[in-house]
């Protein structure tokens, strides 16, 4: 009987759950080796943060899409990965040899980028953690007045720092937010449709805006490139993504930064039995922004290249598409809409996204 593996439960795996339950591989065993027994949606963890959202309407229960799809769940987390033996090894020590491998874990974030932030900071991944520590962080910051600062000015980074302060400011907190944004300023490659609104959003909230790198975290503040020392309570840190550290030493070749080297049909460019899909995978013949949204798209294509190369079928290569569509919410139930150098905003694109933000979780299970 082969095998094949699924590591992560990510934006694509979801969508391969949901076809092996409506048509199963005969004479395949699968397996989902996943740390975590939901996943968050991360396109909607600003507007959970921001009060809109219950948690529980804001994630996919894994273990009913497995049973459904006839799919051995593995709490776990892959540590290392032997693609010349097809063997991967978890975080306990645990070995899962394959035939087939598909993956989907994401991105990481460095805890060492910034000295001191292991210690100090509170990071937006893995979203499960950051959503576990959050409710304390609230309730601390009902009860005294707190500096907060997010660290980083990408898109997640400004949607939750602006979530904090419309939910602080409704709820009546002292709490002032800070937004390290580094000299480019916030969104850096957005186009200005797009950072205006966002940037009227800021000061509308009262986001302080610093135009400065954070060099250092200590307890109690922050070091920012100026020399400038921010008093700081907690830093939440939404800086910039890194690929596994368990990908170097695993035979697959990867592109400059680390991550999966990949082509059109989502198979490694040196291992064809493994793919990969999502943030963990760099398209090298169609370079694209890691996001979410490339994520979901890339479901329905590799879940039909596994099936085909699992059956010895041709693969069929799929070409993501040119530009996509953002919609970034901006604290209240408000939003911003892009497409390339096109930009909307108001009410109605915030009633857009949570309409199809919500769509996507009912999709695969979820009671948004």
């Amino acid at each position: 009987m082969k095998r094949l593996l699924l590591a992560g439960g990510g934006h694509a795996h979801v969508h391969v759950l949901t076809a092996l339950a409506r048509e199963p591989l005969p004479g395949v065993e699968v397996l989902l080796v996943t740390p975590f027994a939901r996943q968050m949606y991360s396109g909607m963890l600003p507007g959970w943060v921001a009060g809109h959202y219950g948690e529980d309407q804001i994630v996919i229960p894994l273990p009913a899409l497995a049973l459904a799809a006839g799919v051995q769940l593995i709490d776990g987390r892959i540590a290392g990965l032997d693609a010349n033996a097809r063997r991967a090894t978890l975080a306990d020590g645990r070995v899962i040899d394959y035939d087939l491998l598909s993956l989907d874990t994401g991105p990481v974030m460095d805890r060492d980028a910034i000295p001191g932030a292991r210690e100090h900071a509170l990071f937006l991944r893995p979203v499960e953690h950051f959503v576990r520590l959050f409710e304390t962080l609230l309730a601390r910051a009902l009860a005294e007045p707190l500096d907060l600062a997010v660290v980083g000015a990408g898109a997640g980074g400004v949607e939750i720092a602006l979530a904090l302060a419309w939910r602080l400011q409704r709820e009546g907190a002292a709490t002032r937010v800070s937004l390290v944004a580094g000299a480019d300023g916030p969104l850096a490659g957005f186009a200005e449709g797009v950072r205006q609104p966002v940037l009227r959003a800021l000061q509308r909230h009262r986001v302080t805006l610093l135009p400065h790198t954070c060099t250092a975290i200590e307890a109690g503040r922050l070091t920012l490139s100026n020399g400038t020392r921010l008093a700081c309570d907690v830093p939440l840190l939404a800086v910039g993504t890194s690929a596994p550290p368990w990908l170097q030493g695993s035979g697959l070749a990867l592109d400059e930064c680390g991550f999966v080297a990949t082509g059109a049909t989502l198979q490694s460019t040196s291992h064809p039995e493994v793919f990969a899909a999502g943030d963990v995978a760099t398209r090298m013949d169609a370079p694209h922004p890691k996001s979410g949204v490339y994520a979901v798209r890339a479901g329905p294509p590799l879940a039909l290249n596994l099936r085909r190369a699992l059956a010895g079928g041709a693969l069929q290569p799929y070409m993501p598409q040119a530009r996509t569509l953002y919609l970034l919410s901006t604290g209240r139930r408000h939003a911003v809409a892009s497409w390339g150098p096109w930009a909307t905003s108001g009410r109605w694109v915030w009633w857009w996204k949570d309409r199809i933000d919500r769509g996507f979780i009912r999709r695969y299970g979820g009671s948004a």
